[in-house]
């Protein structure tokens, strides 16, 4: 088209509808149809004048660029199927039903609860031994297991790793200092005012396995040593049957003063006592637990289940392997309970690789 100036320079599609819009509105229905110079010939040196279009061709002309720029607007995506034309074209993806993507499975649990960690549904066996398995503690600290990345060290082994390990002699001094610090306690008021002594531990300074009972009795409390009363005397057979000797083990109770009337420990004496607990531990480092009765296991391992739901499977509690059985002195009540017991040593001797007579 040509400018105001007579020159003569392409116009975008939007320009040249706006003023051919402008030209109608102001009354104008014929516009000069544009051409170019005829060429010269002999017989004919001049061009025919241009001939007007008509109203109707100028509409047409106003349309023909409105359809143009709305098609530059539009772009690639005019050339792009509509759904109902992807559907035809892929039935195989609009006629099966969509899956929902795979999750692993979840079971709410209480942050006090033991979470499994050898299987998703709770209920395999045990390496070597009948129905067992492998759970995380209720006690562990943030980040205790990292994504991709292995767990975080545990409080044993994070002293083991800042010192050299322990030797027999040292672990013995470490055991004694340790013990004086317990017989000094007055944490616990009523306790230390209605012992006898405080009952520390006993056994193997360097244990592959721990027996972990509530609190010291009447007998514990006038010999200070645990178990050996008459449920020390049962639990000294259930070692024997094991293949192993007291001598072998180490056996230490929650609480290192005994509670009058025997009665159970409360929460606050537990907590009282737990650094000392934690502490010796620390110092014996053993692979293997196993908590005898309710009030060890619950406090151990911080959760509200029951002795009969959590016994017959393993726990992990900052790298210790942990197994919960009855109490020695439960069997005394209920000597049907002991075929229970005897399955649960079963599964710990197969996991600690100790072969048993049949």
């Amino acid at each position: 088209m040509v400018q105001p100036d007579g020159s003569r320079r392409p116009l975008s599609a939007r320009a040249v509808v706006q003023q051919l819009e402008s030209l109608l509105q102001a009354g104008v229905t014929h516009l000069p149809r544009r051409t170019t110079p005829a060429k010269a010939d002999d017989n004919n040196t001049t061009s025919k004048p241009p001939q007007p279009e008509s109203g109707a061709a100028a509409a047409s002309t106003v349309d023909r660029h409105k359809a143009d720029e709305s098609a530059q607007t539009t772009g690639d995506f005019a050339q792009r199927p509509a759904p109902a034309a992807v559907a035809a074209q892929s039935p195989s993806i609009t006629n099966q039903p969509q899956e929902a993507p795979m999750m692993s499975k979840s079971v709410e649990r209480s942050p006090s609860d033991p979470v499994a960690l050898d299987r998703p549904d709770g209920e395999s066996p045990a390496r070597g031994g009948s129905a067992g398995t492998a759970e995380a503690p209720a006690r562990t600290t943030e980040g205790a297991k990292q994504q991709g990345g292995g767990r975080q060290k545990s409080i044993f082994e994070a002293a083991s790793a800042s010192r050299p390990r322990l030797t027999r002699q040292q672990r013995i001094e470490a055991l004694r200092v340790l013990q004086e610090k317990v017989a000094a306690c007055t944490r616990c008021a009523e306790l230390a005012a209605t012992r006898t002594q405080t009952v520390f531990g006993v056994g193997n300074p360097e244990p592959r396995l721990c027996f972990l009972g509530e609190a010291p009795g009447a007998d514990e409390d006038r010999q200070g040593e645990p178990f050996v009363g008459r449920a020390g005397q049962l639990l000294t057979r259930i070692i024997e049957a094991c293949t192993l000797r007291r001598e072998d083990v180490y056996i230490l109770n929650i609480l290192k003063c005994r509670p009058p009337g025997n009665r159970n420990p409360l929460p606050s004496e537990a907590t009282n006592c737990r650094p000392f607990l934690d502490e010796q531990l620390e110092i014996l480092q053993p692979e293997f637990i196993c908590c005898l009765g309710s009030v060890a296991a619950q406090n151990l391992l911080a959760t509200d289940k029951s002795i009969g739901k959590l016994r017959g499977k393993f726990y992990d509690y900052h790298g210790i392997t942990v197994l919960c059985t009855y109490h020695p002195a439960y069997l005394l009540r209920n000597p049907s309970a002991k075929r229970l017991v005897w399955e649960d040593m079963q599964m710990l001797m197969a996991r600690m690789g100790i072969e048993l007579k049949r």
